[in-house]
């Protein structure tokens, strides 16, 4: 496996926390859960823009997304929905059990979409070591709740 990879995802569940907390004192300051989610993804696209244009990308390479099928477009969505969710549910909930149950939620249905090959991804069957895996992030997120 390609370490730098490996190194990239943790950085960005590393990210995803302080995104959490950030994202949660803005809508305390706002009032408002849904205008801090929007501001987010405001910043976060002018950032991409702005790196898009200093590293030279063409926005020629865009026209490929008309052929892509509707659901694929679903993904923005998606993340607006979870940023939203996690802007609720840091202030009831913590960082701690709201990332932990962010992950559980990850890794339930993680490991079908692997297992079946679902969305196009490569085959990688489920294994008792990987169900153990989870197990365990059950364990830890019961332990994060409780304590």
């Amino acid at each position: 496996m390609n370490w730098i990879f490996l190194l990239l995802a943790l950085l960005a569940g590393v990210v995803l926390p302080i995104q959490g907390a950030f994202n949660s004192k803005l809508a305390a300051f706002m009032q408002n859960p849904v205008l801090a989610a929007f501001s987010g993804f405001v910043t976060g696209t002018l950032a991409l823009l702005l790196y898009v244009l200093i590293s030279g990308i063409s926005f020629s390479q865009m026209s490929g997304a008309r052929h892509a099928p509707v659901l694929t477009w679903s993904g923005g969505i998606l993340g607006a929905f979870f940023v939203t969710m996690t802007i609720l549910a840091v202030p009831r909930l913590g960082v701690a059990l709201t990332f932990s149950l962010v992950i559980l939620g990850q890794m339930v249905v993680s490991l079908p979409i692997d297992h079946f090959g679902l969305l196009g991804v490569a085959v990688k069957e489920i294994s008792l070591p990987r169900i153990i895996g989870v197990l365990l992030v059950i364990a830890g997120t019961i332990l994060i709740q409780r304590f």
